[in-house]
């Protein structure tokens, strides 16, 4: 049995419907309550959340509170790893619910292995409605988001880029830092690239798992993945290289279809060689999409649902090396910082 201790840091701001669960899921796990803290650090909710998490703190004395009057998610990352002491970190969701095995599996593999700094499990998926349900499959297949991304792993333990709910040995913040409070999004990505960058391995494991709720809006998911993109070129800059060629896909995708626009306006002669490369993307679209449906409806919202995934992220992208790049902003638009929940 293992008396390594942990922090889990829990950020969150109004999830009232399921921050019971989360933390349910933590009390149930099989690894020993005199060992963890949980840090809930709140972004100053104001539905039901706090009073719910001030009902379990009261119960449970490894259950704290913090608040995040900056609300944003680094900052919240960053306040529950100064307020902690423990042995190992380990970063979950608010709409997160994890495996039994999840924190004692985590602290054995990465105290028996010195390569590996981080280690996070496969993602199960839970629907608020049909779509939540299309755009979770949507998200997790290679045609969505390329291969080699930790989400299209689910039978196997491969090292990858980054993991979602992720558990650190602490002293990787000692030797690397801590998350980079500017970056709304990809902030875990960027202190990944970090880890392996120092020569330290991640590993996606299917020996344990998180249970993600889905929010079921285009609206959400295309500000989401805009602001992926958008972010992820402060990280190539920051790092002077681009961190995965999956990355770059979607902005060609985007400037692509910018281009095959202006041929039907200024050389419609060649609209027909133009569009091969659109043609190639529908019927792979289509192909994905008929895998993952149920019916031919079905088939539609799918390929809605990458086209947003795809053009989101590159119009996020080209956007962010205009500022970053070829503006040199210092700081990125205030408007992309606003958070798609």
């Amino acid at each position: 049995m293992s008396d390594k201790t942990i922090s889990i840091i829990v950020p969150c701001r109004n999830e009232e419907k399921h921050i019971a669960q989360c933390l349910n899921s933590l009390i149930d796990c099989d690894y020993d309550k005199n060992l963890m803290n949980i840090y809930v650090v709140d972004g100053m909710s104001d539905d039901n959340t706090r009073e719910i998490i001030s009902k379990y703190e009261k119960k449970y004395p490894f259950i704290k509170l913090i608040d995040n009057v900056k609300q944003t998610t680094p900052y919240a990352f960053n306040i529950g790893i100064r307020n902690s002491s423990d042995d190992y970190i380990m970063i979950m969701g608010a709409r997160h619910i994890v495996s039994k095995n999840y924190i004692s599996y985590s602290i054995d593999k990465l105290k028996n292995n010195n390569d590996i700094a981080c280690i996070g499990g496969i993602v199960i998926n839970s629907f608020e409605n049909k779509l939540s349900e299309i755009i979770a499959s949507a998200m997790n297949s290679s045609f969505g988001v390329g291969l080699g991304n930790f989400r299209t792993n689910n039978d196997s333990e491969m090292f990858v880029d980054t993991v979602g709910t992720p558990v650190y040995n602490r002293e990787i913040f000692s030797q690397l830092g801590l998350f980079d409070e500017n970056l709304t999004r990809n902030q875990d990505d960027e202190f990944n690239f970090r880890v392996i960058k120092a020569g330290k391995k991640v590993l996606s494991s299917n020996k344990i798992n998180v249970k993600y709720f889905v929010r079921a809006s285009y609206k959400k998911l295309f500000k989401q993945y805009y602001q992926y993109g958008y972010w992820k070129v402060f990280v190539n800059r920051k790092h002077k290289t681009v961190t995965t060629l999956r990355q770059l896909v979607p902005g060609v995708f985007v400037l692509y279809l910018g281009f095959l626009l202006l041929s039907i306006i200024v050389l419609p002669q060649f609209i027909c060689i133009a569009s091969i490369p659109l043609l190639l993307y529908l019927l792979l679209s289509v192909y994905f999409s008929y895998r993952l449906s149920d019916g031919f409806r079905d088939i539609i919202y799918y390929m809605i649902t990458f086209f947003i995934l795809h053009s989101g992220y590159g119009l996020g992208y080209l956007d962010g090396i205009f500022d970053f790049i070829v503006l040199k902003k210092v700081k990125g638009d205030s408007k992309k910082e606003t958070l798609s929940r």
